[in-house]
């Protein structure tokens, strides 16, 4: 196997890195980055903005076959768009955060959203992260890395990104948020958040970016030996 042709599986909770860490590996290796979260992100996002009730699962199935969600990579990393409407940061505030695990949690937007994924996949090599892609979406994938942090380290980072992106942020809340989802994702019925067992666990406390990209680089140099 070629790089060209690699799949790697990025699994893991709540700002434990995924998403930056496998956009970078992406890079790297030339592969396309497939970010799941924002699949879901955007449909929640849409959601909110038609007042679709997030627990109600037809009505949301029902959305999702009105909106078109793509991707577009650009030199400063990738945009997410809406039926072509931008919304890269939209998605990331805290209203749609606190609402994702649940429009994530129903069977029907998972299947439809996991076949979409799937298909991406299928021709070419990617770099894929989410919190069940070793496991259920890429069960096949070449490399599966799992990584993991102190609620205290990812509450810390998100608290940060907030800030930097302009929105209110309180690290308690942050953390107290936090700890609930990783409750939520971890006891969902469908797809919980959960390492695959050929997974390398990967702990990014007091690690930097550049230090975990180097650590999975190792992981995805040694897996293709």
């Amino acid at each position: 196997m070629t790089y060209s042709n690699l799949k790697i599986a990025i699994d893991g909770p709540a700002s434990s890195g995924k998403s930056t860490v496998a956009k970078l590996l992406a890079e790297e290796f030339n592969l396309v980055y497939v970010d799941t979260g924002a699949m879901y992100r955007s449909l929640t996002y849409a959601a909110l903005e038609t007042e679709t009730p997030v627990d109600d699962e037809e009505k949301l199935i029902e959305l999702l076959d009105q909106i078109e969600i793509t991707f577009e990579r650009v030199l400063e990393g990738q945009l997410v768009y809406l039926n072509n409407q931008e919304v890269t940061d939209k998605i990331r505030g805290n209203n749609v955060t606190n609402n994702v695990s649940v429009v994530s949690s129903f069977g029907k937007i998972r299947e439809e959203l996991v076949n979409q994924q799937r298909e991406i996949a299928k021709d070419s090599g990617v770099v894929m992260d989410g919190r069940d892609i070793g496991t259920v979406v890429l069960p096949e994938a070449d490399v599966k890395i799992f990584l993991v942090a102190s609620v205290d380290e990812r509450a810390q980072r998100r608290h940060l990104e907030n800030i930097e992106k302009g929105f209110d942020s309180n690290l308690e809340k942050i953390k107290e948020e936090i700890q609930a989802r990783d409750e939520f994702d971890s006891n969902r019925k469908i797809s919980p958040l959960k390492q695959a067992k050929d997974a390398v666990l990967l702990d990014t406390t007091s690690l930097s970016i550049a230090e975990v990209v180097k650590e999975c680089k190792k992981i995805v140099k040694t897996a293709m030996k």
